[in-house]
């Protein structure tokens, strides 16, 4: 048990799109990312998705529609709903997804998860 100071690890780095595991909760990976520009549009079939913003704006488009969602806010997608996180400027992310689910949801294009 310890506390876990999310400045500082996100501190660690600083590429986009690229989450780093920082705890372990339950059967589930805790990881910081930066984003800026657009992720691809992609689904997981099995797990919601769950994004807090730290810092920063980000926008979550879904099919038709965009949500705008700002620092303190979060965002849950659905199973099996194609989405695309993106943001202008820079922004920080806490995520939380089920040990080993690819952040692409296909293992041939996900990107791998330094543990920091």
């Amino acid at each position: 048990m310890k506390t876990i100071n999310l400045a500082e690890k996100l501190g660690q780095f600083t590429s986009h799109w690229d989450p780093h595991v920082i705890a372990d909760y339950n059967d589930n990976e805790v990881m910081v990312v930066r984003f800026q520009g657009e992720f691809p549009f992609h689904l997981h079939e099995d797990t919601d998705d769950f994004f807090l913003v730290l810092e920063g704006e980000m926008i979550m488009d879904i099919e038709d529609r965009s949500h705008p969602v700002a620092a303190g806010e979060l965002f849950i997608v659905p199973k099996g709903v194609t989405h695309r996180p993106r943001a202008v400027t820079e922004c920080k992310v806490l995520l939380i997804e089920p040990k080993g689910e690819p952040n692409t949801g296909d293992p041939d294009t996900a990107a791998p998860k330094p543990r920091i």
